[in-house]
């Protein structure tokens, strides 16, 4: 049985998060009677749960001290630097035989450790001065820009994980910059050195995707005059990418578990086994486990490849990021063009920050782009130039 929570403490309609790896421990942490009425996440990871916490404000987070992918200590001093009043508390799944014993010598165990100092609570201002140097201390991506609160997560996940060999699983929709960051893992790792190869799981015929990811030997099949290396071997010691991992046929998601779990490749034709060490960083606009659970996708590659998520938040959900964005873009037009910078205009730049941007950061540097050349001569890029294509307030691509 699970170590009850603090006798004599209910919290009524609290909000909480359990992170833990087992899903068992995780239920019956919840069905914890102190938490009857309370309002509950749950997280398998200290990624998992540093992401839940941008979209689940909660009241308090019961982090298991053997987080899979995480120290479980620098994630609760994360979440105390950044959200100074939510209560952490680590616990144990590990020592549930231990509470039966004890429970029967009459003894207590105690399965939580608080991480509040229990001296002072901090005061508004103190709170807010505590987050912001939180945030401003995490630098950005390279090649990526923007301020927000949830590109700071993003950023401060990524440096977080850069330089560990465990799994990533990019996720976000199209557009977002998911390329950059798997781009960015691999350029803050000591990897960074070794090759960094891309396979878009899209874009390869399904019959050709395992010669594609893992070679094949000479004579393999017709055409096969000689062997060749797969994009497995060709990232050894380096980082493998693959994007749009959802749309891997079933067939083939078998073969990148069992290289998953051995690290060894097989070329197409042969019976050798060769050792690769590569890191797998994957990227999906899709929910994965969705995609599980109607049996388009392996449970068990989910579990493997999502040991680290990192949710890269839509454009719309971050218009604070439009002006610097934009400004970037149109720089960088006016150098490429060999002409004095332009300038976006307030009513361009109001417009630019109200608009939906489905398309996400590739929309709008389109739009941009567009705007730069029907301005002509201009110096200024201004409303007009957006509304050009007669799209009304909402662009699209074309």
């Amino acid at each position: 049985m699970a170590a009850s929570a603090t006798p004599g403490v209910i919290r009524c309609r609290s909000r909480i998060l359990v992170a833990s790896a087992d899903p068992a421990f995780r239920r019956r942490m919840m069905n914890d009677p102190a938490y009857a009425d309370a309002l509950s996440e749950e997280a398998f990871g200290g990624a998992h749960a540093l992401a839940k916490l941008v979209q689940f404000p909660c009241d308090e987070v019961l982090l298991d001290r053997n987080l899979p992918d995480l120290d479980a200590r620098e994630v609760a001093e994360q979440i105390r630097k950044q959200y100074p009043r939510i209560a952490v508390e680590l616990v144990d799944s590990r020592i549930e035989i231990a509470a039966v014993w004890e429970s029967k010598t009459g003894r207590t165990v105690a399965s939580r450790e608080s991480l509040e100092s229990g001296e002072t609570a901090l005061t508004d201002e103190r709170a807010s001065r505590a987050a912001v140097a939180a945030i401003g201390s995490t630098a950005a991506l390279p090649g990526m820009i923007g301020s927000s609160l949830a590109m700071e997560q993003v950023y401060r996940l990524v440096h977080m994980v850069a330089n560990r060999d465990t799994a990533v699983l990019v996720c976000g929709e199209t557009g977002t910059g998911k390329e950059l960051v798997a781009v960015a893992i691999h350029q803050l790792s000591r990897r960074a050195k070794n090759p960094f190869v891309v396979v878009n799981c899209a874009a390869i015929p399904e019959a050709l995707l395992e010669s594609e990811l893992f070679g094949y030997a000479r004579g393999a099949f017709t055409g096969a005059v000689q062997s060749r290396l797969g994009r497995v071997h060709v990232a050894q010691g380096g980082t493998l990418f693959l994007d749009e991992v959802g749309e891997l046929p079933l067939s083939m998601q078998a073969k990148l578990l069992r290289f998953l779990q051995n690290g060894e490749v097989q070329r197409l034709g042969s019976s050798d086994l060769y050792r690769v060490d590569v890191r797998v960083v994957c990227a999906t606009n899709v929910r994965l486990l969705e995609l599980a659970r109607a049996k388009h996708f392996r449970l068990d590659l989910y579990y493997r490849l999502a040991i680290f998520p990192i949710e890269i938040p839509p454009l719309r959900e971050r218009p604070e990021d439009v002006s610097a964005l934009a400004e970037h873009f149109l720089a960088t037009l006016s150098a490429e063009a060999g002409v004095p910078a332009k300038c976006l205009s307030t009513v361009a730049l109001n417009y630019l920050e109200k608009a939906g941007w489905a398309g996400n950061v590739r929309e709008l540097q389109h739009a941009i782009e567009r705007a730069f050349i029907l301005a002509g001569n201009d110096a200024n890029i201004c409303g007009e130039h957006f509304h050009a294509f007669g799209h009304g307030h909402q662009l699209r691509e074309i």
